[in-house]
């Protein structure tokens, strides 16, 4: 994968209808490298009655890589999340960048020393992305299933639940986390690409009627997510990433459930879904109108003030 300086990225940017905006130091200078902003909800779903007040900090979609994700900004990304005070953060994946349009990529060690100062005294919890799947940790060495993203997590001393469920309390409360494993793991040349998500394997390790939060990095899954998780967490799509309605429009059959998730929160019935924005980007670095976000959850039953 070929490096490429900042000043000669946009000559092989192969998005035209945002070549006004993407060649403005807004778009790939303001909203890729230097704005950051902290994104509040407040959640009361109807499946979360017995469930403890959480506030959950979200990080997804770094795309680690220089010069718009370097360590530094990872690391006040990391700041920022601590910041909110969380009970608990959750990384929802996508710790690797793989477009070509990069000055050098950070290595692993890097961004997971920088990951491991998140701080949450229910814990830190990360799962995997499609990204994290399709290439090595480093973008230039062949990809590995990956093995070296895992290992940089597990550096950083975070947990990575991969189809895993974990009961946690608070304030007497119990509520489990669970973690899928990526939808889009597997890519093909031809048809769906196969995921590594095992949702029933998953829910056969939750041993009681305590609420349950989903950690899915794409939001494909909402639909076929059963009534008893009251609330998914999800990532992938960047909020749309170049958010115009004439771009926007075009891309979304690739983003959600055919582009029926894409930013923010959804209901369907008794769930919930929260979509981040993310942080970092994806075939160009390009944001316009969706700055990178740290989401900063407050989860109360319903009624909670």
């Amino acid at each position: 994968m070929a490096l490429v300086s900042r000043r000669n990225f946009l000559r092989g940017l192969g998005v035209a209808s945002a070549a006004p905006l993407a060649s403005g130091a807004y778009a790939t200078e303001y909203e890729c490298g230097t704005a950051l902003v902290t994104t509040p909800y407040d959640l009361r779903p109807p499946g979360w009655a017995s469930g403890p007040r959480l506030k959950i900090a979200i990080i997804a979609d770094i795309h680690a890589a220089d010069p718009w994700m370097g360590e530094d900004r990872i690391a006040a990304i990391v700041a920022r999340a601590n910041a909110i005070k969380p009970d608990l953060t959750v990384l929802l994946g996508d710790y690797v960048c793989t477009h070509r349009y990069v000055t050098g990529y950070v290595r692993p060690s890097a961004w997971a020393e920088a990951l491991g100062g998140l701080r949450a005294p229910l814990g830190v919890f990360a799962i995997l992305g499609n990204h994290d799947w399709w290439s090595a940790a480093i973008p230039t060495d062949p990809p590995d299933g990956a093995e070296s993203v895992r290992k940089a997590i597990a550096e950083a001393r975070i947990p990575l639940l991969e189809n895993r469920s974990l009961r946690l309390t608070k304030d007497g409360k119990a509520f489990w986390l669970i973690g899928l494993g990526d939808q889009l793991a597997f890519r093909r040349p031809a048809g769906p690409h196969l995921g590594a998500d095992d949702l029933k394997g998953a829910m056969a390790q939750v041993t009681d009627d305590a609420p349950a939060i989903l950690l899915a990095h794409e939001p494909f899954i909402f639909r076929r997510v059963p009534d008893r998780i009251a609330l998914t967490l999800s990532g992938h799509t960047h909020g749309g990433q170049i958010n115009l309605p004439w771009i926007r429009h075009a891309l979304a059959p690739r983003m959600g459930e055919g582009g029926k998730y894409i930013y923010g929160p959804y209901a369907l019935g008794d769930k919930r879904l929260v979509v981040s924005g993310g942080l970092g980007t994806s075939f160009v670095p390009v944001r316009v109108l969706r700055p990178p976000e740290v989401v900063a959850l407050d989860l109360a039953a319903p009624g909670v003030a």
